[in-house]
């Protein structure tokens, strides 16, 4: 599993309740460039429309050595899950208020996936508080580190 895009601000932003793993259909030119590492996820998200689920603002560019045939950059990009998983998504989404949101972009036997997690926002307060156990974690990592070397 080759890992192409990570999208790191995921868990600062949102609580992450559960992921989810989808494949995207792609054209010719997109997959070359989403080899080649030219994509980027950090503003995209995916959201459902008549029991289909679609990627968007997902950007991937052009592919240098196509034709004038070459992928439209920010366009949306169908998701392939089973459908009794989308419309379970789906509820949860319209009930809880919750959103998805892409986390990776890999390579898996040579398929591109997406990585899709079901996400709650967070409050300031929220993101503060996190901070402050991730800060509290490298000190005592730090502190023992320092004993046991």
């Amino acid at each position: 599993m080759k890992i192409l895009a990570n999208n790191k601000k995921v868990s600062h932003e949102y609580f992450i309740l559960d992921t989810y793993e989808c494949g995207i259909v792609l054209m010719g030119t997109e997959i070359k460039s989403i080899r080649l590492g030219k994509l980027a996820i950090s503003d995209a998200y995916a959201r459902v429309k008549d029991f289909e689920l679609f990627l968007v603002n997902m950007h991937i560019s052009k592919y240098d050595y196509g034709s004038i045939f070459n992928h439209e950059e920010t366009r949306e990009r169908k998701l392939l899950m089973e459908k009794r998983d989308i419309i379970r998504l789906s509820q949860k989404i319209k009930t809880d208020g919750l959103t998805l949101i892409p986390t990776k972009v890999y390579l898996k036997d040579s398929l591109c996936k997406v990585e899709l997690a079901l996400c709650k926002g967070k409050k300031q307060y929220d993101k503060r508080e996190s901070n402050k156990e991730e800060d509290a974690k490298r000190r005592l990592e730090k502190v023992t580190k320092d004993y046991s070397g």
